[in-house]
């Protein structure tokens, strides 16, 4: 929005004029103000320890290391102790014969247990590292995309206004001319009508604007919605390219994907959860040793012993099936994704091309229609030209200034679907 210059001085002298005490007073009570927006590196890089969703999947990978470490700790081992032949009749109604047992037991992991749950927990670690490099990945992609959707609202507004502007003194030429009998009275109900349709043009741009930093906002964790552009992400991704538009984009490897990595991971991750109901059908073994006491002789003796439970009715068969299925699917999903990113790097690429293609012709356009209404405008102002024509050349001016936004808004997503695809941060260095 722009502002009169002494609009602007009257501001300042307010503010200069205005007591200290009440800026203090006020100031714990202000609203956070908003401010203009960093530039999309910086705001990747702030994003990085505020963003929701990065956290939510950094917590997956503390998550996944704490159960890896858990894999592999020991069983805790017992002790018991037993006190028989005590408190019956005769001779054992007392402790004299009583004979007191002190055991220690310890369960024996058999079959590679230990060693399975170990690299179960590090490929679920592996998974959960792949799953939030593709969650960064596309989270940069995300703000990218609504960064540069803010930025082009926001010069849509601006466009809105020019062109309001524009409608202006196309209105008070109007007016000129029909007073001094050079055009008809219904000239300006033209224009009038025209201006109405301008403010309506504006103040929708606007609200689009308020909806996309919103947007915008609540993506990078801002407490409040930015207020402009200093640093241009659409001029930033034209530049990329050279500007001309006619360089071909970069070739994707398929397999940097981040969906398939993560996709491997996960098959990985889900053959060692299957390894490791295999290795539970293998029975345990308790082995125990301890010391007895018998009263009765007034003597100390050792006791040891193994016990092995019988696999009769309990095999983790049912288990085993699970995991099996389990790692099907995710062998299903990883070829899934495997045929997505080859299709997503051809589909990146020739959109790619197409929006290069679309910003080198909107930049003609644009040029054409700018001269087009500097030539119709001076035609009009010197009676060679009726008004329609002028606010034809006006229009299709209008037209190209938002084919030029829409071009380089659809250059942001062609290099952003193509970074997404090949893995890498768009627009990093």
């Amino acid at each position: 929005m722009r502002t009169a210059p002494c609009q602007r001085l009257l501001t300042a002298a307010l503010v200069a004029a205005a007591p200290t005490w009440i800026l203090v007073g006020t100031a714990p009570f202000a609203p956070a103000l908003a401010a203009p927006a960093p530039s999309y590196a910086q705001l990747l890089g702030e994003a990085e320890v505020t963003a929701p969703r990065l956290l939510a999947a950094k917590a997956l990978i503390a998550q996944a290391e704490g159960l890896a470490d858990q894999a592999g700790t020991l069983p805790n081992p017992t002790v018991s102790v037993l006190t028989e032949n005590v408190a019956g009749t005769r001779n054992y109604r007392a402790f004299d014969q009583a004979e007191t047992t002190l055991q220690f037991n310890q369960l024996v992991e058999l079959g590679g247990k230990r060693g399975a749950r170990q690299a179960a927990g590090q490929a679920d670690v592996d998974a959960s590292q792949a799953h939030f490099a593709a969650t960064r990945i596309a989270y940069a992609c995300d703000l990218a995309l609504a960064y540069a959707d803010a930025e082009a609202a926001d010069r849509r507004v601006d466009l809105a206004e020019d062109e309001l502007e524009e409608a202006q003194r196309d209105d008070q030429a109007a007016r000129a001319l029909v007073a001094a009998g050079r055009e008809a009275t219904v000239r300006t109900i033209q224009s009038q009508a025209t201006l109405t349709s301008m403010r309506a043009d504006l103040s929708q741009a606007k609200a689009a604007r308020a909806a996309a930093l919103d947007r915008l906002a609540v993506l990078a964790g801002a407490p409040e919605p930015y207020t402009a552009f200093p640093v241009s992400l659409l001029d930033t991704a034209a530049a990329r390219t050279g500007g001309d538009g006619r360089q071909d984009p970069p070739t994707g490897d398929p397999l940097a994907s981040p969906g398939y990595r993560a996709s491997v991971a996960d098959r990985e991750a889900a053959f060692r959860r299957l390894e490791v109901e295999r290795a539970r059908a293998t029975p345990d073994v308790t082995a125990s040793l301890g010391v007895r006491r018998l009263e009765g002789d007034r003597a100390t003796t050792f006791v040891a012993g193994v016990s092995i439970p019988l696999p009769l009715f309990d095999r983790n068969r049912g288990n085993i099936s699970a995991a099996q299925a389990s790692l099907t699917g995710a062998e299903a999903r990883l070829e899934a994704a495997r045929r997505e990113a080859e299709a997503g790097v051809r589909s990146a690429r020739l959109q790619a091309r197409a929006a290069q293609d679309r910003l080198a012709a909107a930049d003609q356009s644009l040029a054409a229609a700018q001269e087009a209404y500097r030539l119709t405008r001076i035609a009009y102002e010197g009676g060679k030209a009726p008004l329609s024509e002028l606010l034809t050349a006006r229009h299709a001016l209008g037209v190209a200034n938002a084919t030029k936004v829409d071009a380089q808004l659809a250059r942001v997503d062609a290099i952003t679907a193509l970074a997404r695809v090949e893995g890498r941060i768009p627009f990093g260095d």
